[in-house]
């Protein structure tokens, strides 16, 4: 094959520079890669090689232009390995991963690039630059030096092995979990050991077994956290225990699978390359280039947070045995809860699902809020299609009729699919690329039977609300260098602009415009949405006491250093979750040591915090919202303007302060959680 021939050689020719997924086979990848490795080595070697003084132009410039064909493959692959992959892109990733870490250390480790920015950054206040400039210089400058730029030779061949090895154990930490996840799923003989679901639910079970050959049967696959969403309906007891041991034992069941030993040989390494770069520890080392700054921040926030949230669980608790009549199991708490939330608030969320079609939600509620808000519009272009039939493609347009860019929404779940739900850029925005944008959200939603309705749970509709405000940010992003597209922000300010949008979704215009019955197409009733805003810190303990399980098993993970020895996965986890008080077996961590993808193959390594450290600011915001009028144009344009289109471009703390006029509060979110 020729470079010519390769759909990644040059830039898509299709609107908004969609990659052309029609052309595209799996035995593009590996070549465009390699094609892209060696073109973008090249080009940083040009930089380097040029016997002129460093300046911005001669320099960062021409760095920012480089490895525009690796880009190009990376962000289809990486997506195409999420979202459907296969044995080839399965084993294809493991081989590229080393890949990609060797790749990427000869650029951050290069001695004569980390000169060059450092002689530019230590000029700075003499160069004259504009702010986007001047931040673009320190952050490369930062980056570099975290990485590991000014270390000697030595030290960077052992910091280069630290990087190939976590690279292979993370992708085989991924693939592991997604083929366990596959093979645990719960096979159910019988449609009434589904009693309690609802026909969609049960006819998305019947779906999922034939596709694997099972007809007649019923099939309950697992979602990525601990907690199935059926849980709450199902009303056989050994059905919940069956399909909570199942998700409980992910990785953890010895064999191929077992991913134990992964996450002490990542997390020992983790502790070694951090010794190296100077830090203690690996929470030590990611905390020192976010807005946190440092694991002590963390622990004091998560520390004021974890004891109320531990004592609402328990008096959580209480009144769900009060009700059951007998001790409460992890896999009786989300059915109880219902049970009470009916008796306290009358309040059944179950009831909400027929108003819940998932083209509603997706139309008239995630659609028509940002309709209300920003004044974009969306048109279905059923012309241009996407890397899997069930991918659906929108274009977005400001009010005017200008550009925004394309939108790929992938709603249902598939074998191919990892679990969870997120938001990835296929293209980013660069005003020095010329480039557009293009934005996907992954979900995955047990897809019914042909005929059959989609109908949504609760918080199944919260998810479309929270992607799709990381979908916004990505598409409002407009940014000269494509360092800051998107949501090239701190990874503990990333879920800020989505967990703002979740706001929309119980807003009373919005609520009235998509949540209609199905059937009749009668709205919600009014009093049902009265009894859930009173009941909204209803379950609050146990919510956020699985959330900051989870976080705190993280950073006890990260808190290890290069001397300690950690042998027994289990051990480990039930201690750092009985030091902070939150081991109650009835409400357990959100997620495992050995399904914990998020720190264990997705970025968030010490960082899982981030969500309710974002969740600061985003308590405030929603404060601001309320207290200037709610879904205005003028709101709307501010957040936009202030927030979601400077990218990562300035300081996001900064860019807060543009918008709210000071620094946030946590007020708001303890008000919020219960936890006053």
């Amino acid at each position: 094959m020729t470079n010519s021939e390769n759909p990644f050689s040059e830039p898509s020719k299709l609107p908004f520079e969609l990659p052309p997924f029609a052309e595209i086979i799996d035995e593009h990848y590996l070549p465009a890669f390699e094609q892209g490795f060696k073109e973008h080595l090249a080009e940083v070697q040009n930089i380097t090689s040029r016997r002129d003084m460093p300046s911005f132009e001669n320099t960062l410039v021409p760095l920012e232009q480089s490895g525009q064909t690796l880009t190009r493959v990376a962000r289809v692959f990486y997506n195409k390995s999420s979202a459907d992959s296969n044995d080839f892109t399965n084993e294809l990733e493991e081989q590229i991963a080393p890949m990609m870490a060797a790749h990427e250390d000869a650029i951050k480790l290069d001695s004569q690039l980390y000169w060059r920015i450092k002689t530019i950054y230590d000029q700075l206040d003499d160069l004259g630059l504009n702010a986007e400039q001047r931040y673009l210089v320190e952050r490369y400058y930062t980056e570099m030096t975290l990485a590991g730029a000014g270390l000697s030779d030595e030290q960077k061949e052992q910091l280069k092995e630290f990087n190939r090895e976590l690279s292979v154990l993370t992708t085989k930490f991924e693939k592991n979990l997604l083929a366990d996840t596959n093979d645990l799923a719960v096979v159910i003989d019988d449609v009434a050991d589904l009693d309690g679901l609802g026909a969609g639910e049960i006819s998305a079970a019947a779906e999922a077994a034939k596709e694997r050959g099972l007809d007649g049967k019923y099939l309950v696959t697992l979602v990525l956290p601990t907690g199935h969403p059926w849980l709450s309906d199902l009303t056989k007891a050994d059905v919940r225990e069956r399909i909570m041991t199942a998700s409980r034992s992910r990785g953890s069941r010895g064999g191929e699978y077992d991913n134990s030993e992964l996450v002490l040989q990542i997390t020992k390494l983790r502790a070694e390359r951090a010794k190296l770069l100077g830090f203690d520890t690996h929470a030590g080392f990611v905390t020192a280039d976010e807005t946190a700054k440092n694991p002590e921040a963390v622990a004091t926030m998560l520390g004021r947070l974890a004891p109320p949230a531990a004592r609402n669980a328990k008096s959580e608790q209480k009144d769900l045995e009060e009700i059951a009549g007998h001790e409460i199991k992890s896999w009786d708490w989300a059915y109880f809860t219902e049970k009470v939330r009916t008796a306290k608030y009358d309040v059944d969320t179950a009831a909400m699902r027929p108003y819940f079609e998932a083209e509603k939600v997706l139309q008239d509620g995630v659609f028509f809020a940002a309709n209300q808000l920003y004044g974009i519009q969306f048109k279905e272009r059923k012309d241009l299609i996407g890397y899997h039939p069930d991918v659906r493609v929108f274009e977005v347009s400001n009010e005017d009729g200008s550009a925004v860019g394309l939108f790929l929404y992938d709603l249902y779940t598939r074998d191919s699919k990892r679990g969870g739900a997120w938001m990835n850029e296929l293209v980013a925005q660069s005003y020095l690329l010329e480039s557009p944008v293009v934005v996907v959200n992954n979900h995955n939603v047990p897809k019914p039977a042909a005929g059959e309705p989609t109908l949504l749970t609760y918080d199944e509709v919260n998810t479309l609300f929270h992607e799709f405000g990381h979908a916004l940010h990505g598409l409002f992003a407009r940014v000269t260098y494509p360092k800051f597209t998107g949501t090239s922000v701190f990874r503990d300010f990333v879920e800020f602009p989505s967990q703002v949008n979740e706001m929309w979704m119980l807003w009373p215009e919005v609520l009235a415009n998509y949540a209609v019955h199905y059937q009749t197409g009668e709205p919600m009733p009014k009093e049902l949405v009265e009894k859930l805003e009173a009941s909204r810190a209803f379950n609050e303990g146990f919510k956020t006491s699985e959330y900051l399980a989870a976080a705190l098993l993280d950073q006890a993970w990260h808190s290890i250093t290069s001397e300690d020895s950690v042998t027994d996965v289990v051990k480990f986890e039930a201690e750092a979750l009985a030091k902070v008080g939150l081991d109650n077996p009835a409400v357990p961590t959100r997620y495992s040591s050995t399904y914990f993808a998020h720190t264990f193959s997705g970025g968030y390594d010490a960082g899982y915090y981030s969500y309710i450290w974002s969740e600061v600011l985003d308590a405030d915001t929603v404060e601001w919202f309320k207290e200037n009028g709610g879904l205005t144009r003028a709101n709307g344009d501010r957040f936009r303007e202030k927030l979601l289109g400077v990218g990562g471009s300035k300081d996001p703390l900064e860019a807060y302060r543009d918008f709210r006029g000071r620094d946030a509060v946590i007020e708001p979110l303890l008000k919020r959680r219960g936890l006053e």
